[in-house]
């Protein structure tokens, strides 16, 4: 069985732990991949998006941070993965005070005017989580419910291109997490998110009496890339080991370890 179906309920509640946590309580961890002719590089994540980055008896862990791992290996780089939370996360690298960034951020025209990114290495879609009987078919139907998101994600912005920039019935929050929470609790009717999130979630708390649903015609796909500041001194080599990542199968292995089945990795290359 796959990693992502035996984590279950107590890794979720880790996850809320993470989210919540402050800069007091940030988690750091280090790999050691290089030679010791390059430098050490600064890494920071949001371990707050399970299972791409989140924590698990403390430590970071997730498809995201096994990738991470297998791409500085590849390139030789020895790291320290912070984790700091979603807004200083993006503020760390857009300051050049980290040197890059991973935790499942969505590559987009609007965060090109500020960072640098990698080639693709996820490609995923939204979808909305409800509670039992809500009677939602299509992500239009969301248009006069309360609905959650993740403050400063790309399923906010999606969600606001239905119900209006800023609207009233929009929820936003820190993490995922505390949007499904608040789900659960029923301050809101709906949340948006990321459609593997949402599969883990449902999938993993079946007493939270919720369905979920895939609208391709509302939400289009977007991938996700690796973070760097502009004009980036490491971009290259990091590009380029994930390339090579990629194509001799290492990929494909971290991802059938963690999801249960084989990457369409053709779609990553287009």
């Amino acid at each position: 069985m796959n990693k992502l179906m035996t984590k279950g309920l107590l890794i979720f509640l880790l996850a809320i732990l993470a989210a919540c946590g402050t800069s007091d309580d940030q988690e750091q961890t280090e790999g050691t991949n290089g030679s010791g002719d390059k430098p050490t590089l600064s890494v920071v994540t949001e371990a707050g998006f399970m299972p791409f980055t989140y924590l698990d008896k403390g430590e970071l862990t997730g498809f995201d941070i096994d990738l991470l791992e297998a791409v500085m290996g590849e390139a030789g780089y020895d790291y320290q993965i912070e984790n700091v939370g979603w807004d200083a996360m993006l503020l760390s690298v857009e300051k050049g005070e980290a040197d890059l960034a991973i935790a499942g951020i969505t590559v987009n025209e609007e965060r090109k005017e500020t960072y640098d990114f990698s080639s693709a290495y996820f490609e995923s879609t939204h979808k909305v989580v409800f509670r039992e009987g809500e009677g939602i078919t299509s992500g239009e139907d969301i248009k006069d419910l309360k609905v959650g998101v993740q403050s400063g994600t790309t399923g906010a912005e999606a969600v606001e291109k239905i119900l209006g920039k800023n609207h009233e019935n929009i929820s936003k929050y820190d993490s995922n997490t505390l949007a499904l929470m608040s789900l659960q609790s029923g301050d809101v009717d709906a949340v948006v998110t990321d459609n593997v999130v949402a599969d883990e979630y449902v999938e993993n708390n079946p007493e939270a009496n919720v369905e979920m649903i895939t609208d391709p015609d509302t939400f289009e796909s977007e991938f996700y890339g690796i973070m760097f500041p502009k004009d980036s001194e490491v971009k290259e080599d990091i590009n380029s080991a994930l390339q090579t990542v990629i194509e001799n199968g290492t990929y494909s292995e971290i991802y059938q370890e963690w999801f249960g089945a084989e990457p369409d990795t053709d779609v990553l290359t287009k």
